[in-house]
C-alpha cells in the first residue's frame, strides 16, 4: 500500500499547491481525517521539489523571455521591457513572505500540528475568495501591475505561509482586488510562486541531507515526486483555463465546506 499512498499524496500536493484550496491545509488534514501515518521531512521536500519542477515547467516560455530580457537590458543600460520590470515586481512581492518567515518561524510551524487551527484557515479561505470574486473590479491585465499591487499581492502571500490559507487563493484574490482580471492575477500568482517554492525547497535540503533514509526510501520518493509534478502540471493548466471564463466560487465553496466538516468532527474526535 506504500506505493498508492505515495501517489495519492503526491496528486494531493500537486493539485492542492496550485488550486485555490491549500496544499499545507490539505497535508495537515487529509492525514488527520483519515487517520493515516505521517510521512517524514523527506517525503515532503521530494513532493515540494515536484512543484516546483511543475512551475518551471509549465511557464518555461514566460522565464526564457524574461532572461533574454535581462541579458538585452544588461547590454543596452536601458530598461525598456516589460519582463524586466516584471523581475522587480516579482521580487518585492515576494519580501512580506521572506520576512514573515524568518521572523516568525517558529509559530508558524508550530501551527502545522493543529488540525483544527488548518480547518480554520481553510474556511476564511472560502470566504476570502467568495468575497474578492464578489466585490473586485476586474478591470486590468498583467502588463499594468504596479508596485503597490505586487507589495499587496506579497502580503497575501505572507498571510498564506499559514495552513489552510490557500498560496494561490491569497495572491489570486489580492491581485484581484487590486483590479487585475483572474487570468492575470493567476499569472502573475504563478510567476511569484516559482522562486517562492524553489526557495523553500533549497532551505529544506539540510533536512534532507541529514535524514539518511533516503536512499531505503527512495522507489516511495519518487513515485510521490513524479505524481506531484504532473498533478502540478495539469492543475496549473485546468485553472488558468478555468479563470478565463469562471469565477471563483466552486474553490470558495469546497474550502468552506472541507473546513466547517473537519472543525465539526473534531469536536468528537478524543
Amino acid at each position: 500500500m506504500s506505493w498508492i499512498y505515495s501517489v495519492a499524496l503526491g496528486v494531493l500536493q500537486g493539485a492542492t499547491e496550485f488550486l485555490p484550496v491549500s496544499s499545507s491545509g490539505h497535508l495537515v488534514l487529509v492525514p488527520w481525517l483519515l487517520e493515516l501515518p505521517s510521512r517524514d521531512v523527506v517525503y515532503y521536500v521530494f513532493l515540494h521539489w515536484g512543484t516546483a519542477i511543475a512551475v518551471v515547467a509549465y511557464f518555461w516560455r514566460d522565464w526564457t523571455a524574461i532572461a533574454v530580457a535581462l541579458v538585452r537590458t544588461l547590454r543596452s543600460r536601458s530598461v525598456t521591457d516589460f519582463e524586466v520590470r516584471l523581475v522587480g515586481l516579482i521580487l518585492l512581492a515576494g519580501i512580506p513572505a521572506a520576512l514573515v518567515g524568518i521572523l516568525l518561524q517558529s509559530f508558524f510551524e508550530s501551527m502545522f500540528s493543529r488540525p483544527t487551527a488548518a480547518a480554520g484557515f481553510l474556511v476564511i479561505t472560502g470566504v476570502m475568495l467568495s468575497l474578492t470574486e464578489s466585490w473586485a473590479q476586474q478591470r486590468k491585465e498583467m502588463e499594468s501591475i504596479s508596485w503597490l499591487d505586487a507589495l499587496v499581492i506579497g502580503i497575501g502571500q505572507a498571510a498564506a505561509i499559514l495552513p489552510g490559507i490557500s498560496r494561490s487563493g491569497a495572491t489570486i484574490s489580492a491581485g484581484m482586488a487590486r483590479g487585475l482580471d483572474r487570468e492575470s492575477a493567476a499569472r502573475f500568482s504563478f510567476l511569484l510562486a516559482t522562486p517562492t517554492i524553489i526557495g523553500a525547497g533549497l532551505l529544506e535540503i539540510p533536512d534532507l541531507i541529514g535524514s539518511g533514509q533516503t536512499l531505503t526510501q527512495l522507489p516511495d520518493l519518487i513515485i510521490g515526486f513524479v505524481a506531484a509534478l504532473l498533478s502540478g502540471l495539469l492543475c496549473i493548466h485546468l485553472l488558468l483555463r478555468h479563470l478565463q471564463r469562471r469565477t471563483l466560487y466552486p474553490f470558495a465553496l469546497y474550502c468552506a465546506i472541507l473546513g466547517l466538516t473537519c472543525l465539526i468532527i473534531a469536536q468528537f474526535r478524543v
